[in-house]
């Protein structure tokens, strides 16, 4: 048990504090009185000063909000500022006897039905449609017409028809339908936000219409109804309270405070979300009962207005979007030039219109990489597996790099960055601080309950309590229990089992005989024990509440043994340990006793709850303990780990400002001695006016604030601010915050659980909602869910994501040098008139099959450094396709492997008799069926059959070489930058693919059958030998390149080299 001194020190924010503006949650603490006059005015708004470029942002008339849309605005109604009988009058409704008939025809065509519209939405035909069209396959399809375009002239206009094109057009157009499929069926569960927020509807209300009682359902409710709300029921529409008993709603979807939220039935704030006379539509009514009118209903309701923002929300391209249309318009581009080049070449050279068209074809369809949108699509989906088993669901396979690309992440902060349950974190006894263990796994602490002081505090929150365990659950460990009762009691429940034992059988031991339960006018709770079985027979009185009303009634506190008046150093503990539990964000309980005396309250006495007679007896003032929502364990290391990687990490939440700066300060988003420029004022004994802004990096922003900044101010604010903190902010603020970090450039990610997430959410560039306590609209919203709601997954999935970068630019690298260098044999052909040295099929079989198993084997290639060190890629600099891994694809490896291709195939010709200067210009007598006695460089004759055989060797011999040399050039791509002596063979994955590529090979060339019907034939062995050098020279050139980048980086070569 870790203890602190008097009085209670910390490094605690000192803030202005109003204990009221604590919304008088539950038993949370009152207003200020003698004891701790915290806030001369307790209805202020919780408002700090913001600095901006060093001008002080005050609460002025001429700060305007966010004009930039209209779905952006704050949400602007005065239903619940105005009277009672000028909101009868507005809404022709009568509030005592309710609608009549014909007000309720009225009213629902004037101010619509209740229930929520969903958008049109496309269909899933619709949606395979743009899979298969999508992306990469639009270079495909491009393709598979000019191939068809190719094959239809031929048919037409020559007499020598080749299968080949129409086969590469058929092929390409069954690869696109692959991709598109798996793209759709990746993504098959999309957005279905609308039915998500359906589960969410009450189904059926009680209402009052021409003074009778009815239950309806929900959707037949209109504005001006008169409804009832019990405890149990979902709110029906956004209503104005009227009258209610002990009012609780939970609002957590809405605002994500975890602490269930009293309704009274007068306007308590101007804000409509802060104010305590509205309860909206589908939240849940935790306690008591109200009566209220309808002011809105269906999609004008807060909830629809979330549900429209969330579902017309477009987040615009992935990053990885960008670079893929980026990538199509360069190859397409390329493709065009290189093929009107060679047009005008051919023709230039010789060749016939329809040829010089037939060779325009050919090079853009050789300049596209077939393969590259398969593989592309897979090692995506690989990754998007591998960071399932790590938590992390991925619904949208672009999130994927879109996730490492993140630089900035906007958090929510219950159940995310907390636990989602309220937790003892201290105790006040002995007039001294005790922490408790709030970890999430709890560690045995255990208290002393000898000690006087801890028994007595113990014996008051185990009695005075309303909470209990649900029956059953014995063999289930205490903080996995479900409890029956608020989060506050829950929390000291479960604290006191774990100290005490059996709470319950505790209990039985000290019969309640008689209950005041917390109301908010009290702001305590009292109960009345019967102790006949003790040694002292007299009545027990335990109370908890807020605690400056607790000590109010008691006249002694306890510090040990002993029993001392409260004088004026007493006071002093109490207020200084008060205020610094409650700076800390920690929700604060007193608790007193009393034995009451024989003469007054004799044995058998009637108490009574309604008329108390009991309460003027001075109590015995025992204690403070304080609760809390606190940090999930691995957070501050993700936070740090998120730092060092560059990435900006903001709270945003709905919770209370001083709450969410206590989070954020245990987390480290606040990190230690960076303060606010209130905090700096305090430390200095100065004015914030004193303090020069540009030094100040740490904010905490409320919604309040945020809505009097203007959208360049705010951007201001983003800029001159390292470390910040939203606090109490609404949906549309949320939505707000990331947009205008988008419009600074960054890449954001935005985390959440809650239904006032979910336009953040659809707004981010990756939505991240929570698995388990996430609701099912935030998951529907999100692009990835974290299955354990533990944001340190976040981070294993920012590096997983940083990880694909990479290794899509050594997929792009691998898959287009053959592609190219096959598009060379095709100049080549054509500008040397030689036969020819590569056929179409024999194209199709290396980018679609020997390419694709150790394409995708990229895929689980490991980091080359540490990449969480590095700052985020700047995606305006550091793009998927450059100038530099252009130059390595078309000027190196390409060049290589076509040089490999054609030593082997003239190695082929010359072991026959044809040396390769005789080869050159004899392309058109080669296929000319009428000649058939062509002369070799030896002078042997040789007929049409016996060349065409000849050259389907050779074409067999380019394709092996080719083959081999990608072999060689994907473990070149292993790595962009360090030594693969360094890296080694331990790709496992790759190994495997290397294998089963080369028995494919061996199979397509020396299996009968099945290599004719490839247009390929049997190779004598050492023609495999003839690519060999090649590849191990393309490793050794690698290797160089590869030092040069690493040791001369800011070098002109250097720079030229690094892919």
């Amino acid at each position: 048990m870790e203890r602190s001194g008097l009085p209670f020190v910390t490094g605690i924010v000192h803030e202005h504090i109003t204990m009221d503006s604590f919304e008088d949650e539950e038993q949370g603490q009152g207003g200020s009185d003698e004891w701790l006059d915290v806030d001369d005015d307790p209805s202020k708004p919780f408002l700090r000063p913001v600095r901006i470029y060093g001008s002080r942002l005050a609460r002025d008339k001429d700060v305007i909000a966010f004009e930039e849309r209209a779905e952006e605005r704050e949400w602007d109604i005065d239903d619940h500022k105005i009277e009672v009988l000028e909101l009868q009058s507005r809404y022709d409704t009568d509030l005592h006897w309710g609608l009549s008939e014909k007000q309720v025809l009225k009213n629902r065509k004037h101010y619509g039905e209740n229930f929520l519209q969903p958008p049109p939405k496309p269909s899933a035909f619709l949606k395979f449609f743009r899979a298969v069209i999508g992306g990469l396959n639009a270079l495909l399809w491009g393709s598979a017409f000019l191939s068809f375009l190719s094959y239809g002239a031929q048919y037409i206009y020559t007499d020598r028809i080749s299968n080949d094109n129409l086969v590469l057009g058929c092929a390409l157009i069954v690869v696109v339908h692959i991709s598109g499929a798996f793209s759709f069926y990746q993504e098959f569960k999309s957005s279905r936000i609308m039915e998500s927020f359906k589960t969410m509807v009450p189904r059926s209300c009680v209402v009052f219409r021409e003074g009778s009682r009815a239950e309806i359902d929900v959707k037949e409710l209109v504005v001006g109804d008169l409804v009832e709300i019990n405890y149990g029921d979902l709110v029906p529409a956004d209503i104005r309270i009227l009258e209610c008993q002990n009012f609780t709603v939970d609002n957590s979807a809405l605002t994500g405070e975890a602490e269930p939220q009293k309704r009274l039935s007068v306007c308590t704030d101007d804000n409509p979300m802060e104010t305590k006379n509205l309860a909206f539509f589908s939240t849940n009514a935790v306690q008591g009962t109200a009566k209220g009118v309808v002011i809105r209903v269906g999609n004008k309701t807060l909830m629809g207005r979330l549900a429209k923002l969330a579902c017309g929300l477009d987040s615009g391209p992935s990053p990885i979007a960008v670079e893929m249309n980026k990538f199509i318009m360069i190859m397409t581009i390329r493709s065009l030039v290189f093929g009107g080049v060679f047009f005008g070449l051919a023709l230039a050279i010789g060749f016939s219109l329809i040829d010089s068209i037939f060779f325009l074809i050919g090079i853009v369809v050789a300049n596209v990489p077939e393969g590259l949108a398969v593989t592309f699509t897979t090692i995506l989906s690989v990754t998007a597996k591998r960071m399932a088993k790590n938590h992390c669901l991925v619904k949208h396979l672009h999130a994927v790099e879109a996730l490492g690309s993140t630089s900035c992440i906007c958090s929510d902060k219950t159940g995310t960055l907390t636990q989602n349950v309220m937790s003892v974190a201290h105790l006040f006894f002995n007039s001294a601080v005790a922490l408790a263990d709030t970890s999430e796994f709890v560690t045995g602490q255990q208290f002393d309950m000898q000690d006087p002081g801890f028994a007595a505090l113990a014996n008051v929150a185990a009695l005075c309590s309303r909470a209990n365990f649900r029956p059953g659950q014995e063999d289930i460990p205490v903080l996995k229990r479900t409890v029956e009762g608020d989060a506050s009691e829950t929390a000291i429940l479960k604290f006191m089992e774990l100290q005490m034992g059996n709470v319950s059988r505790y209990r039985v031991n000290f019969p309640k005989l008689c209950e005041i339960p917390f109301n908010s006018t009290n702001k305590y709770q009292v109960s009345i024990h019967d102790m006949s079985k003790t040694s002292d027979p007299r009545h027990l009185l335990v109370i908890k509440g807020a605690p400056e009303r607790v000590i109010n009634l008691c006249t002694t506190i306890l510090n040990g043994n002993e029993e001392l008046l409260i004088d004026a150093r007493q006071k002093e503990i109490f207020n200084s340990t008060y205020v610094g539990l409650a700076k800390l964000g920690e929700r604060v309980l007193g608790f007193a006793d009393c034995r009451l005396p024989l003469d007054r309250f004799p044995l058998g006495y009637k108490f009574s709850s309604e008329d108390p007679d009991y309460l003027d007896i001075g109590f015995r003032f025992v204690g403070l303990i304080s609760m809390i929502d606190p940090p999930r364990a691995s957070v501050p290391d993700a936070v740090s780990k998120c730092r060092s990687a560059g990435i900006r990490l903001v709270m945003v939440t709905g919770d209370h400002p001083v709450t969410a700066k206590a989070i954020a300060r245990a987390v480290n988003i606040l990190s230690e001695g960076n303060e606010t420029i209130e905090e700096r004022a305090e430390r200095l004994g100065c004015t914030v006016e004193e303090i020069n802004p540009t030094t100040i990096k740490a904010a905490v922003v409320s919604g309040a604030e945020l809505k009097l900044l203007s959208a360049s101010q705010l951007r201001n604010l983003l800029r001159n601010h390292t470390e910040i903190v939203f606090a109490r902010t609404s949906p549309e603020q949320k939505y707000i915050i990331v947009d205008a970090f988008q419009k600074l450039g960054y890449i954001v990610a935005a985390t959440g659980d809650g239904v006032n997430d979910s336009p953040a959410l659809k707004k981010a560039d990756v939505g991240v909602s929570m698995g388990i306590a996430g609701t099912e609209v935030s998951k529907e919203t999100a692009d990835i869910i974290l299955m354990d709601d533990n944001f340190s997954s976040i981070v294993t999935g920012i590096e997983e994501g940083r990880l694909i970068f990479d290794n899509l630019k050594k997929l792009i690298a691998y898959n287009m040098a053959d592609n190219i260098a096959e598009m060379y044999s095709v100049w080549l052909f054509m500008v040397l008139r030689i036969p020819l040295p590569m056929g179409t099929i024999a194209m199709l079989l290396t980018v679609l099959g020997t390419d694709v198993l150790p394409a995708i084997s990229i895929a689980y290639e490991k980091a080359e450094a540490d990449i969480m060190k590095l700052r985020p890629r700047n995606p305006k600099k550091q793009t998927l396709v450059t100038p530099q891994l252009l130059s390595y694809t078309y000027g190196q490896t390409a060049v290589l492997e076509c040089t490999a291709g054609f030593f082997a195939y003239f190695l082929t010709y010359a072991q026959s008799g044809w040396l390769p200067g005789d080869l050159i210009g004899i392309e058109k007598k080669w296929h000319s069926r009428s000649v058939n006695d062509l002369v070799d460089s030896y002078g042997q004759e040789w007929s049409y059959e016996a060349r065409s055989q000849l050259g389907l060797t050779s074409q067999t011999a380019f394709f092996v070489a080719i083959v081999l040399t990608q072999f060689a050039n994907v473990i070149c791509c292993k790595t962009r930058r360090v030594s693969l002596f360094q890296k080694g063979m331990r790709n496992k994955k790759m190994n495997a693919a290397l294998i089963f590529a080369l028995a494919l090979v061996g199979a397509l060339v020396y299996v009968p059958n099945l290599n004719a019907s490839v247009n390929l034939t049997v190779l004598r062995p050492e023609v495999w030998l003839a690519p060999l050098p090649f590849a191990f020279f393309l490793i050794i050139y690698d290797e160089i390149r590869k030092f040069i980048v690493r040791n001369f980086p800011k070098t002109v070569v250097g720079n030229h080299l690094d892919t």
